[in-house]
Formats: structure tokens, sequence, C-alpha cells
């Protein structure tokens, strides 16, 4: 008998993918999580019935959230990551020898164990010696941080739930005061294409617009995501995304990756009209 495991994009769209078996399933004092391995995406992880990464496609979220920053700030030393329970970003961070610290706020230890069991390519990040885990929320780790990062990820799953507190008003100021005077700031904005995720994805934007001098939307193509698109956030005191991009700097490090390229970088600011057009009204109300 086949087994398919389902996940409703809209109320009139699901994505349904076929496995082989379930591998894990617990309900931690956050969230259900379930593991499936399939033959498409490998194994993939999923939160309360939403997948949040796959084996297959994890290098494009982590390379996007990871390079993109690195690619502009010059100077990078000491980095945040707001949820990254999985290891992924922290794991791209640790392919930079100049970072000397990364700290990982993560309230679900579950969901640490779990990734490290099953995901160890992954959550190999979190050997690294310069990687510190606190199993925490996230706004209450914030308050009091003063001038004390050059980037901060916020790699939790969505404005909703126990995480809902990382996408407010609060946050955003939060992150501002927490990062150097030449700080960056990378947050997950959601994906524009389907109504209902539209409304989270202005709400994310306003907010950042509103906190940072400056603030960009930038785009990914991650096949496990809500139609298979996904906007990213870059929200700077200081530096622009294009116009103090470093491209000669990433390349002479010669990493390897499968997703980013340096000319990819300045494509992925380059988005489509109708992205465009809510981001400016949003921009302007």
């Amino acid at each position: 008998m086949e087994m398919w495991f389902s996940e409703m994009h809209t109320q009139n769209v699901k994505i349904s993918i076929r496995t082989d078996k379930q591998l894990y399933s617990a309900q931690s004092d956050y969230q259900r999580i379930d593991v499936f391995e399939s033959p498409e995406f490998g194994r993939f992880v999923t939160l309360d019935g939403d997948i949040i990464f796959s084996e297959a496609d994890e290098f494009i979220y982590n390379e996007m959230v990871t390079h993109v920053p690195m690619s502009v700030h010059p100077n990078a030393k000491k980095v945040l990551i707001i949820g990254g329970g999985d290891g992924g970003v922290a794991r791209e961070f640790c392919r930079y020898n100049e970072i000397e610290e990364i700290d990982v706020v993560e309230s679900d230890d579950m969901f640490v164990e779990v990734c490290r069991k099953f995901f160890p390519e992954t959550a190999k990040g979190f050997e690294d010696p310069r990687v510190k885990i606190y199993y925490e929320d996230g706004l209450r780790f914030l308050r009091g941080k003063i001038n004390a990062y050059d980037i901060i990820v916020n790699d939790s799953t969505d404005p909703f739930g126990h995480t809902e507190g990382l996408f407010t008003k609060e946050f955003y100021g939060s992150c501002y005061k927490a990062l150097k005077e030449d700080g960056i700031m990378v947050y997950q904005h959601g994906s524009p294409f389907y109504d209902e995720d539209e409304v989270a994805c202005r709400s994310m934007h306003r907010k950042a617009y509103k906190s940072f001098p400056i603030s960009r939307v930038y785009q990914a193509h991650i096949p496990t995501c809500p139609s298979g698109y996904w906007l990213f956030g870059f929200a700077s005191k200081k530096y622009h995304p294009l116009n103090d991009f470093k491209p000669e700097s990433f390349n002479k490090r010669k990493l390897e990756t499968w997703y980013y390229t340096t000319n990819l970088h300045t494509g992925a600011f380059m988005l489509p009209k109708y992205v465009e057009d809510l981001l400016e009204e949003e921009e302007n109300s």
C-alpha cells in the first residue's frame, strides 16, 4: 500500500509526497514533530503538519540566508540565529573562518535532538566549538542585548503559534538594538503567491521597513515551500545588499555551493512585478 504525506497550502491547494515510511513522531512542549522518508526528497521533517525542510532542498534556504549577508558585511564576527534548531544555518556560517561566535536560540530542545539523530549532515553545525545553543524564547533572549551582533538571522518557522513573538514590531526593534552599528538582519519573509500568505508578507515588510534605514527583499525557489517560491528580508543599519555587495571577496573564498552564486545574489533582488507592488504598497502605507 502506498503512503502519502499531504500538506495543505490553502483550502484549495495541497502538496502530496509519497513516503516510504515514517521514522519518527512525537509531541514536544511546543509542537508535533514528524520525520518521513521519501524517494523524491529523502528525509523531511514536519512541524504541526507543515514541511520545514527536506534533505533534497535544505541547501537552498541555508545558503541564501548565510551567503547573502556574508557577501555584504565586510567584517562579521558574531552571529545570532533565532530558531535554527536543525543546525543548517549554523553549518553554513561555520564555513567562514573569521566568524568567532555563533549563538543559536531555539525554544524546542526536542526538535534539536530529532535533527541531530535524523539529519546529521544538517545538524553537524552544532559540533563546531564556536556554536552555542540557548534553549529559550528568542524575543526574551534579545531583550537587553545592545550592540552585540554583526548579523542576526531570524530562522523561526512562521508568524503563528509559539514563534509568533518573533514577528512583532517589538522583535524588529529588539533586533535593531542588538545589532552593531553596521549590523545586518536576515529573516524569513514567506511566500507571497497565495492570498492568505500575502497578508503575513505585507506585515513583515512593513515592520522591517519602518525599523531599519535599509530594507530589501530577495527570493529563492524552494520546492517544498508553498508554491515553491520563498522570500527573504534583508534589513541593515548601514549596508545595501547590492551597492555594498563584494562578489570578488566571496569568489576568492572558493566555497563550494549548490545554489548561491554571486550572479544569483544580484538576480535574487530582482523581484516579480506583483511582489514589487505589494512591497511598495506597504512602504507607502
